[in-house]
């Protein structure tokens, strides 16, 4: 038997990634200030000097919206003991156990970590049948035991087999699987708190140990306002403390209700599960905290400039001069969509290919 256990806390508040003089300017208005005040005061006249250049580009945008997670082995899941003695034997935080394995022992009894998604609740012997029958017995194939018939049929040569393990195991041969001798669970398992020690009272319903999966995740809390930058699936961007940048997907969101503790209110949010298209980036990195960059916005075939490209006219607004030969002239542009340092931009006479003036 087993409890899911799941952490609390608010949602982390998401921040748009965009270029700072943006953020600056739209800090500035909401404050009541002229936004241009954040550009380069410029009059409309040519440039004496040759000057740097970039190209307009038509491409499509989109917004990386941001949100700081944690990096970890992904939901913590408690272990109930389901017999009754004496722990005699317990494993050690972190410790890493496969199929076959012992998890604890109790009255020196191991309790053994079998492959698989249904979990035991009864005890197996000849003639039971069903599903959990069939977990059982690939389990035992798996560990290299045979001379039965992989079905949900338990039959006397199953229980041959399984007198064969119980004798490598030290057990006494039953050729019966009690209730609490296995425990399943999709894979191998990381072993994150024990909460008993040797010689403590083991019985059904007490905890013993929380466990998690081997695969690295980062889990994202996202306020529910925001939810629609979260589809399964869909890929992400995963940054690191040291700024290197990976590729990820979203492999799981659920909807969490946290209740009131102390000064923290209830608060509902997203929970959100990323994977590193490759695990390998988190080598070396434990309880790390990362960024994760959603799809936000997105503007499509639009026509685009770096944002150090615009100037604030003196007669309000924005430009762009346009440099060709050598000559400039200063055009009236419109702004569109902010991201990655590009800005989605309109004008008369304005064509993918020209070239703008940048600062140098």
């Amino acid at each position: 038997m087993s409890r899911q256990r799941r952490k609390g806390g608010a949602a982390r508040a998401l921040a748009v990634t965009a270029v700072a003089v943006a953020a600056a300017g739209a800090a500035a208005a909401a404050l009541g200030f002229d936004p241009r005040a954040f550009f380069q005061e410029v009059e409309a006249e040519a440039t004496q000097e040759t000057p740097a250049t970039a190209e307009v580009v038509r491409q499509t945008l989109t917004e990386t919206v941001t949100a700081t997670g944690d990096l970890g082995y992904g939901d913590v899941i408690g272990l109930d003991c389901l017999r009754s003695g004496t722990f005699t034997a317990l494993p050690g935080a972190g410790d890493v156990i496969g199929r076959g394995g012992e998890l604890y022992a109790v009255d020196d009894q191991p309790v053994t970590l079998l492959y698989g998604g249904l979990p035991a609740y009864r005890t197996l012997a000849s003639g039971s049948e069903g599903a959990d029958v069939e977990q059982f017995e690939e389990n035992l194939a798996a560990l290299g035991y045979d001379g039965f018939t992989v079905d949900d049929e338990y039959t006397d040569a199953t229980a041959a087999a399984l007198e064969d393990w119980q004798d490598d195991l030290g057990l006494t041969e039953t050729g019966i699987v009690e209730l609490g001798q296995v425990v399943y669970a999709p894979g191998e398992v990381r072993v994150d708190t024990v909460g008993v020690e040797p010689g403590d009272p083991a019985q059904p319903g007490s905890p013993v140990l929380d466990y998690t999966g081997l695969g690295k995740v980062v889990t994202v809390d996202v306020d529910l306002e925001d939810q629609e930058l979260v589809t399964v699936g869909e890929a992400v961007q995963v940054t690191l403390p040291d700024g290197t940048e990976a590729p990820g997907t979203v492999a799981d969101a659920e909807t969490v209700v946290s209740e009131a503790e102390g000064d923290a209110e209830a608060a509902t949010y997203l929970e959100v599960t990323v994977t590193a298209d490759d695990p390998a980036v988190f080598d070396g990195l434990d309880q790390a905290a990362v960024d994760v960059g959603f799809a936000g916005d997105t503007a499509e075939d639009v026509l685009t400039v770096p944002v150090e490209a615009l100037l604030g006219l003196n007669g309000g607004g924005y430009g762009l001069e346009i440099a060709s030969g050598d000559t400039t002239e200063i055009i009236a542009v419109d702004t569109g969509l902010f991201a990655d340092g590009s800005v989605e931009v309109t004008g008369e006479g304005l064509e993918a290919g020209m070239a703008v003036v940048v600062p140098s």
